[in-house]
């Protein structure tokens, strides 16, 4: 059978699950992308951010439909407000993480980034993190290209495999924040895990096989990924 022999592949997300929620990333990012909205599109505050919100729920990134619909350099929009996030004030080195990350076996698995971020964004974050070493890989929202995806759309999960090097869904395992993003990855048959933030509220339906609070807790669901079990307690 095609991927029987294969080496599995765990894909993580970056935002929001390598570092939590509480650093409050996301709401300068939101207001970051308001502010574009507001700037290229002549918009008020208040139709900036209902099309934003339009926009993401539609296509999963607000770029996307700024590229589609308005014809905006998405590489422009990268540089305002991805790369304008003052990251080195707020992201530093967590030594829970990168222990976490180092006690993954790749004798058995290999680890590969998977986000809706530029290169750039998503290679500052796991730099700060110190844990960019780590990783297989990168697969990235290319805003460079004519035509982009992002997940939760097929083809950018197809996009994760083929460059990963796995070529069967059974052997992707994946942990992201986005409930959208893992309820996608879970109907192709990934075994993903859906990251919650400490404040935020139990959905009505799990989007995936688990549902987790702590990236901690992948060590207890998938321990046949790890070196350790006793390494948490170092």
């Amino acid at each position: 059978m095609a991927g029987q022999d294969e080496k599995p592949v765990f894909f993580f997300d970056i935002d929001n699950c390598l570092y939590p929620k509480g650093t409050n990333i996301a709401p300068m990012m939101s207001r970051l992308i308001d502010e574009y909205f507001e700037t290229h599109l002549s918009l008020s505050q208040k139709d900036a951010n209902s099309l934003h919100l339009k926009y993401y729920r539609e296509y999963g990134l607000a770029i996307e439909g700024l590229v589609r619909h308005h014809k905006v350099d998405a590489l422009d929009y990268n540089r305002k407000v991805d790369d304008a996030l003052p990251l080195e004030d707020i992201i530093k080195p967590d030594p829970a993480l990168r222990q976490l990350i180092e006690d993954i076996d790749t004798s058995k698995v290999r680890i590969w980034l998977f986000t809706n971020a530029y290169i750039t964004h998503g290679k500052r974050v796991v730099k700060l993190l110190e844990i960019d070493h780590l990783f297989g890989g990168i697969t990235y929202c290319d805003y460079g290209s004519e035509k982009f995806y992002c997940k939760p759309h097929a083809e950018m999960y197809d996009k994760a495999m083929k460059e990963a090097g796995v070529k069967s869904n059974k052997n992707c395992f994946f942990v992201d924040d986005s409930y959208i993003n893992i309820k996608a990855a879970h109907e192709r048959g990934w075994t993903a895990a859906h990251l919650l933030g400490e404040a935020d509220p139990e959905p009505h339906h799990q989007a995936g096989k688990y549902q987790i609070r702590s990236l901690q807790e992948l060590r207890g669901i998938f321990p046949q990924f790890f070196k350790s079990l006793d390494a948490e307690k170092q």
